[in-house]
């Protein structure tokens, strides 16, 4: 009996600390807190570079940029609709989103190109698997070597 009132005890507590930190985030303004800015697709971002990781996570966020920015989005909307599982609506086709897929990615390696991030003969191979592989299996990361010699 008393192992359960000290649970009651506990609970209630923690049920009072979360209605005083709910009470003060109200008290500072919560309500009246803007929405976060998201960035603009269009407009360049800044990443850094040098190494492989970032610069292959630079020409995939650039590329996804540039299809967002294709599709008149933001480029979480469109991340979130490239997933079924995220239960966000999608406002295009399958074709529609591959197009602009490829044509993000595609100038993606060109800027990187432009930039040095990526010699020439690696820009020409990152563009051909870009022009070859199922965008699907890009987005979704089933590629194998198999598929890109197809």
């Amino acid at each position: 009996m008393r192992s359960r009132t000290s649970a009651v005890w506990v609970l209630a507590a923690l049920l009072a600390g979360g209605l005083a930190l709910v009470a003060v985030e109200l008290g500072k303004g919560a309500l009246s807190e803007p929405p976060p800015k998201l960035a603009d697709p269009c407009m360049p971002r800044h990443g850094r570079t040098g190494g492989i990781d970032a610069t292959i996570q630079r020409i995939v966020l650039d590329g996804l940029d540039g299809a967002a920015c294709r599709l008149h989005t933001t480029r979480e909307e469109l991340v979130l609709s490239l997933a079924p599982e995220t239960g966000a609506r999608r406002r295009w086709d399958e074709h529609t989103i591959e197009v602009a897929v490829r044509a993000g990615l595609l100038r993606s390696i060109d800027a990187a190109q432009r930039r040095g991030d990526v010699p020439d003969f690696v820009a020409s191979i990152l563009r051909d698997i870009v022009k070859r592989a199922p965008i699907d299996a890009l987005v979704h990361g089933g590629l194998s070597l198999r598929s890109l010699l197809r």
